[in-house]
C-alpha cells in the first residue's frame, strides 16, 4: 500500500512538472481535429445531433411508441457511447501518433493519453449542454438529483482512461488491435440498449446487460433524468467497480511495458 502511494505521488509530481506540455498537447489536439473545417468546434455538437436525428427517424416507429421521452432516451445513450468511442479510440493511438516526440523528449507517456481524453471530455461537455436543452424542450423537470450525474461521468472518465491505457499499450505491439476494436465497438453499440429498451427481455437477460459497463453508465443517466429515481448503493458500487477495474488494469499495463514501448515505435 505504501509503495502504491509513493508511486502515485511520483506520478503526480511528474505530471505537475510537465503541466505546460500537457496544456499544449490539448490545444494541439483541438487545432488538429478541427483544422480546415468551416464550422470548427460546432461539429462537436452537430455530429451527435445529426446522429440523433437519423436514429429517431429510423427507430421511433419500432421502439419509440411506448417509450417515455424517447428522444431523451436516445440522446442519453448516443452521447455517452460517442464519448466512450472517441476517448478510447483516440487514447489507443495516442502513443504511436506521438512517437517522434516520445523518442526525443523524456516525458511521461501517459500525458499524451490524458490530453486526448481531455479533448474528448470537452466535446462531451458541449453535447451535454445541448442534451439539457433537449430535456427542457421535452418538459423534463430539473431536480437536485441531476447533480448526481457527476458520479457516472466521473466513473466514465476514469474507465475511459483505463481502457485507453490498455489499448494504447496493446496497439504499440499489435497494430491489428485497431481493426479488432472497431468491430468490437460495433457490437458494443448494439448491446448497449441505445435505441431499444431492455424490459422487453426476460429478467435473466436484463441482468446480463449489467456486464456491459457502458450500458451501466447509460442506464444511470436515464434513471436520473427520465425516471427521476436515484440508483441504489449497489448500482453505485457497480459503476465504481468498472472504473477501478479498468483503471488499475491500465496502470498495470503501462507500468509493466513502459520501458519496452520505445523499441516498437
Amino acid at each position: 500500500m505504501g509503495t502504491a502511494i509513493k508511486s502515485a505521488k511520483r506520478s503526480l509530481s511528474r505530471f505537475a512538472s510537465n503541466r505546460f506540455l500537457f496544456e499544449e498537447l490539448v490545444k494541439r489536439d483541438f487545432e488538429h481535429k478541427y483544422k480546415r473545417t468551416i464550422l470548427g468546434m460546432a461539429w462537436s455538437v452537430l455530429s451527435p445531433l445529426l446522429t440523433l436525428l437519423v436514429m429517431k427517424l429510423v427507430f421511433t416507429e419500432f421502439f419509440g411508441r411506448t417509450t417515455p421521452h424517447y428522444t431523451i432516451y436516445l440522446f442519453a445513450g448516443n452521447i455517452i457511447m460517442a464519448y466512450f468511442k472517441e476517448a478510447t479510440n483516440n487514447g489507443m493511438t495516442s502513443m504511436i501518433s506521438n512517437a517522434s516526440v516520445i523518442n526525443k523528449i523524456n516525458v511521461p507517456k501517459y500525458l499524451f493519453l490524458f490530453s486526448k481524453n481531455v479533448s474528448s471530455l470537452v466535446n462531451f461537455g458541449l453535447t451535454l449542454v445541448v442534451f439539457f436543452v433537449f430535456c427542457i424542450i421535452d418538459h423534463i423537470t430539473f431536480r437536485v438529483s441531476f447533480l448526481m450525474l457527476i458520479y457516472p461521468i466521473l466513473c466514465l472518465v476514469i474507465m475511459n482512461l483505463g481502457i485507453g491505457m490498455i489499448l494504447s499499450a496493446l496497439y504499440v505491439f499489435f497494430r491489428d488491435v485497431k481493426y479488432l476494436y472497431s468491430v468490437f465497438l460495433t457490437l458494443l453499440t448494439y448491446v448497449s440498449a441505445i435505441f431499444y429498451t431492455v424490459d422487453r427481455f426476460p429478467e435473466s437477460v436484463q441482468r446480463l446487460f449489467l456486464l456491459n459497463p457502458v450500458y451501466v453508465m447509460i442506464k444511470y443517466v436515464r434513471m436520473i433524468v427520465i425516471d427521476g429515481t436515484v440508483p441504489s448503493l449497489r448500482y453505485h458500487a457497480l459503476c465504481l467497480l468498472y472504473a477501478a477495474l479498468f483503471a488499475l488494469t491500465g496502470a498495470f499495463f503501462y507500468k509493466r511495458y513502459n520501458r519496452k514501448f520505445v523499441y516498437y515505435f
